[in-house]
């Protein structure tokens, strides 16, 4: 995989088969470039947004993810016209590979927001436990992977237990990833079971009362649960597809790729774009931040943060 065995040192498509190239196919000019293109506006539209409405750590995630993803794709147009080059498949491979980690980050933190509107008495774990724990999850997922991806990149092609141990770490950054993103749909599912069966207990504030009726509030949820599924199917993809390896024939399908990818990434953050937090909290994301309110509720947000790390590891 280094670039010590690069194939664009004598390769070219007129002389050279794709089967020598870093991927068995040469990436769709339009498709990629339609992804660029896309991630590139919903860029804007997430900076103006959060200026808009402050909403800094909403951005952050989604700002890291969608650079990454036009890094990615930027790889992937240049391997259109050169697909034997190593430096744009590195791009592609780890932009792509480690992208989706920093969006659910922003998903995550949706969720103790989404307690404070409904009310913490009826949750199982308090809101900053939710955010605290699961971006954690996301930070080992995303860690592994680029060790994963970074080891990877350094194999040369004699060197196969190398790329295969890189390999393996990668599938366990995804691996993660995949767990982190059923718990928390469990944990979520598991809180509308509670306010489903406590439908007189909610935050009693009208302000918030107003807002869990509101059509907006309805549609955010609805896009939040969208985005979170799309990026689990991804990720389930990316896991089966690394699990043959770079030259299995998963890993080698373009339209699987361009669907369970590429698609699956864009309807994720179109949902996290249109039904953006600041739109549909109505004015109220500042004042659903939650915080430490008395040292007595630090020290059972951290026991419960360790019982969750328990249940995770």
């Amino acid at each position: 995989m280094s670039n010590a065995t690069d194939p664009s040192d004598y390769c070219t498509l007129e002389i050279c088969p794709t089967t020598e190239a870093y991927i068995y196919y040469v990436p769709s000019l339009a498709g990629n470039a339609f992804y660029l293109a896309l991630f590139a506006v919903l860029l804007a539209a997430q900076l103006v947004l959060a200026v808009r409405y402050r909403t800094w750590g909403y951005l952050a995630g989604l700002c890291g993810g969608l650079i990454l993803e036009i890094i990615g794709y930027i790889g992937r147009i240049q391997l259109h016209s050169n697909p034997f080059r190593f430096g744009p498949y590195l791009e592609y491979l780890v932009c792509l590979t480690i992208g989706p980690a920093f969006l659910s980050a922003s998903i995550y933190i949706c969720l103790g927001r989404i307690v404070m509107v409904y009310g913490e008495d009826i949750s199982r774990l308090r809101p900053k436990t939710y955010t605290m724990v699961f971006v954690a999850c996301d930070l080992v997922s995303l860690v592994l992977q680029a060790a994963g991806g970074a080891i990877t990149s350094v194999a040369d092609a004699d060197q196969y237990d190398l790329a295969q141990k890189g390999i393996n770490i990668m599938i366990a950054g995804l691996a993660s990833q995949v767990a982190s993103l059923a718990l928390f749909m469990a944990l979520c599912l598991d809180y509308a079971w509670r306010v489903y069966k406590s439908p007189h207990n909610p935050n009693p504030d009208t302000r918030m009362r107003d807002l869990r009726h509101s059509l907006r509030w309805k549609a955010f949820l609805a896009g939040l649960a969208l985005a979170t599924v799309t990026i689990f199917v991804r990720s389930v993809f990316r896991v089966a597809e690394l699990k043959g390896g770079f030259h299995s024939s998963l890993a080698n399908d373009q339209v699987l790729f361009m669907t369970l990818e590429g698609a699956m990434i864009a309807i994720a953050v179109i949902a996290l774009t249109v039904l953006h937090p600041g739109l549909c909290f109505d004015g109220l994301w500042d004042q659903t931040k939650w915080s430490f309110r008395r040292s007595r509720d630090s020290e059972m947000q951290l026991i419960e943060l360790l019982q969750a790390a328990v249940v995770i590891a």
